[in-house]
């Protein structure tokens, strides 16, 4: 049975997860402030993106964003764990998981679309400010042009 602290801990990084997705969608990328640490790893290859730490990927993606008329991102599938000791005990600073991510994104004005699926495997640290993501490496699933 999970714990109050559990859950309340898997329900934090829930909601960072859909705040990294807020930020990016409605293009507040100032906002993935409070998602990331400063020093996260984000590679983003796996979709043709760039991999580095934070502030470089965070000015990536404000100047290439910029350039599809709209886009989204549906998340799902949460596989969230805080992670245990070797005792089996909740160790309560760390915490990894793996959802998954449709990312439509609107090639041109003429209506083109860009499908994305992918998949985000994620870890965090608890900070003294919250959960922040400190690692995201996407994996492809597929994508299509229609």
């Amino acid at each position: 049975m999970l714990s109050l602290e559990e859950i309340s801990d898997r329900l934090e990084i829930q909601q960072l997860l859909v705040d990294y997705s807020t930020a990016i969608d409605t293009r507040r990328f100032d906002d993935l402030d409070l998602v990331f640490t400063p020093d996260a790893y984000i590679d983003y290859r796996a979709m043709g993106g760039i991999d580095g730490n934070f502030p470089e990927v965070k000015k990536w993606l404000s100047e290439v964003l910029p350039n599809f008329p709209a886009y989204s991102h549906l998340i799902g599938n949460f596989d969230v764990k805080v992670m245990r000791d070797a005792a089996g005990d909740t160790a309560g600073d760390t915490a990894k998981s793996r959802i998954l991510c449709f990312n439509p994104m609107k090639l041109s004005d003429e209506g083109q679309v860009l499908f994305c699926g992918l998949w985000y495997d994620d870890e965090f640290i608890r900070t003294a400010d919250g959960w922040r993501m400190n690692r995201r490496v996407e994996t492809k699933c597929f994508d299509r042009i229609v």
